[in-house]
């Protein structure tokens, strides 16, 4: 199935390989102001964890959960601020750097000019944007266990669940930065971005919501995002919602691969 929609050129068996150099160039390029900005993209969810999690959490009490337990607010906000980071690594890295490398820096007219494909810069650039996804992740996951959150079993088994957020977002981050125009239009991705951050089931229950606004709120990749992770940080997980939530987020990485590649050979092609 897979064979019949990625492009033809692609080997399964130097993908990987080529995949995997345009990430050694990302690293190569490394300055050191960059890791700056890594240590800052995981305070701010931090900063929400400890002023909504612990701060209004000692106001709201303990929070149930669908099937029947009964967490601290800090525990059931938690999850939501370690998805919400590995969804902001991984847009970060495949939206503003990504557009600037394929848009002005015209870095991907060289290297397409050599054997590499689309795809495989795609997921070269995916790959490389999960280093930063997957340190925010390991990092909170440890900041979750130290408050005593979640277990440090059940930390290390959503660090996978974490990591698969990254690629799904990612993935959709790189799709996006091929249809933008200027640097203005990623204001609209801020803005989306910022709306799945609020009404992703990440302060309440989406049960809170309306109906109408509940099944909208379901339908976003962060929801899904969260209750993947939040089933697994406080062991309240359903067994088919999560297989909904696993499938639902490989579906996005391979839709998402897909049409990035194809926009990436199009638009270097002109």
């Amino acid at each position: 199935m897979v064979s019949l929609v990625l492009p033809r050129l692609v080997s399964f068996e130097v993908a990987p390989r080529r995949a995997a150099s345009v990430a050694e160039r990302n690293v190569a390029a490394l300055k050191s102001a960059y890791w700056i900005v890594l240590v800052s993209g995981f305070f701010e969810p931090l900063l929400y964890l400890l002023s909504i999690g612990v701060g209004v959490g000692a106001l709201v009490g303990d929070i149930p959960l669908p099937g029947g337990g009964v967490v601290s607010y800090a525990a059931f906000v938690a999850p939501a601020m370690l998805s919400a980071s590995a969804m902001s690594g991984a847009l970060s890295e495949t939206t503003f750097n990504f557009f600037g490398k394929m848009k002005y820096m015209k870095l991907y007219d060289g290297i397409i000019a050599t054997p590499v494909q689309p795809f495989e810069i795609a997921l070269g650039e995916l790959g490389w944007a999960m280093i930063r996804g997957t340190l925010y992740s390991a990092a909170f996951l440890g900041v979750m266990v130290a408050m005593d959150l979640t277990s440090a079993g059940r930390a290390l088994a959503a660090f996978p669940a974490t990591v698969l957020v990254g690629f799904a977002f990612g993935a959709l981050g790189m799709t996006l930065s091929t249809f933008m125009r200027s640097w203005q239009d990623f204001d609209l991705i801020g803005s989306l971005q910022f709306a799945l951050f609020l009404f992703s089931g990440t302060f309440v229950p989406a049960e809170a919501y309306p109906l109408v606004l509940r099944w909208v709120v379901e339908l976003t990749p962060l929801y899904r995002a969260v209750e993947l992770i939040r089933g697994i940080t406080t062991g309240g997980a359903d067994g088919w919602g999560q297989v909904i939530n696993v499938g639902y987020l490989l579906a996005l990485v391979a839709v998402g691969l897909i049409i990035a590649s194809r926009r990436m050979g199009r638009l270097l092609s002109k």
